[in-house]
């Protein structure tokens, strides 16, 4: 059984961290949390970590690959590693936005309604498939996403805290789908796609590794009040001018590269900021470096730059990173 770090539950999310504490707790928040995942599922740590700093950024994240490969078990495991609750939205072409954010039921022996709440209260949601649903579902999904509230009865509601949507679309299948706009692509902080896992790796799924049963060994990591105070930590950390400079002439090289038909924009920049924040913190520091940049720019920005004539953004960010100097 692998147990909770005490020390990292002593943090109270209404008392600020100092920087240099937020950036020690936050390096043992990584470690752990990485150890658990890791006991459970097999990933490679540079597919998980933009998902850890899109947490403590408090954005969501879009999860690609084929069915399979372990996503709800990844989604799973990370929501026992942080206490929190976890639902599991199958998204259809025939889900309505009650059946994702609630509804109310009349309870005759109190002559009143009740709100019944949706799958979407929940600290981890895996939002399953979200292209098969229709424009009217999805579109209360990426309210909840945005502002971290649903509208109920024409009142709006807030979710808890804090609150994560890891969302799927199928690749492989286009019967019954539909596509996703590109502003819905951008309420996605990150992007990170899962592949086949390790020859070693998946011949212990046949010598009768048992990943379910592993998760049922993880005991949390650390305390939602622990995530909050990290949270309100990552958006303290600071970005000097000559790495924000740094990052403004990436941003606008990618707005004037003649593949590229529409670069990223400063709401793109400011989410690649703010989880270059979150990593910096994770990795111990309380300033940002262009490594955290670098690290972070495919995950963050490559699904929100669109090609003439489509195609894969990642190469063009990767010889833009290159060519762009670092003057610190």
């Amino acid at each position: 059984m692998i147990e909770a770090n005490p020390s990292l539950q002593a943090t109270d999310a209404r008392t600020p961290l100092h920087p240099a504490a937020a950036a020690r707790r936050a390096a043992q928040f990584r470690t752990a949390l990485l150890e658990r995942l890791e006991h459970v599922v097999a990933l490679d740590r540079q597919t998980v970590e933009p998902l850890l700093a899109a947490l403590l950024a408090r954005g969501h994240a879009l999860i690609e690959g084929i069915p399979g490969i372990g996503k709800t078990l990844l989604a799973r495991t990370l929501a026992r590693c942080i206490d929190g609750t976890f639902h599991r939205i199958q998204f259809t072409n025939d889900l309505m936005p009650s059946d994702v954010v609630g509804t109310s039921i009349w309870r005759p022996a109190t002559g009143d309604f009740t709100f019944v709440e949706g799958p979407l209260f929940a600290n981890v949601v895996l939002a399953d498939e979200i292209n098969r649903t229709s424009p009217r579902t999805l579109s209360c999904l990426l309210e909840a996403m945005e502002d971290g509230v649903v509208t109920i009865d024409g009142r709006p509601t807030r979710l808890g805290e804090p609150f994560l949507v890891l969302a799927t679309r199928n690749p492989i299948e286009f019967h019954g789908t539909f596509p996703i706009p590109e502003a819905a692509l951008d309420r996605f902080l990150v992007r990170i796609e899962l592949g086949y896992p390790s020859e070693a790796d998946e011949l212990r799924l046949y010598a009768g590794h048992d990943a379910r049963a592993r998760l049922d060994e993880v005991d949390p990591a650390v305390t939602l009040d622990e995530v909050l105070a990290l949270m309100a930590a990552a958006r303290n950390v600071t970005v000097t001018e000559p790495v924000a400079l740094y990052a403004y002439a990436v941003v606008r090289a990618t707005r004037t590269h003649r593949d590229v038909a529409l670069g990223a924009s400063p709401r793109a920049a400011l989410a690649w900021l703010a989880t270059a924040r979150a990593h910096a913190l994770l990795g111990g520091r309380d300033h940002v470096l262009p490594d955290d940049l670098q690290a972070l720019a495919a995950p963050v920005l490559a699904h929100r730059l669109f090609l003439h004539g489509g195609g894969d953004s990642r190469p063009i960010l990767a010889e833009l990173l290159a060519s762009t100097p670092v003057e610190l």
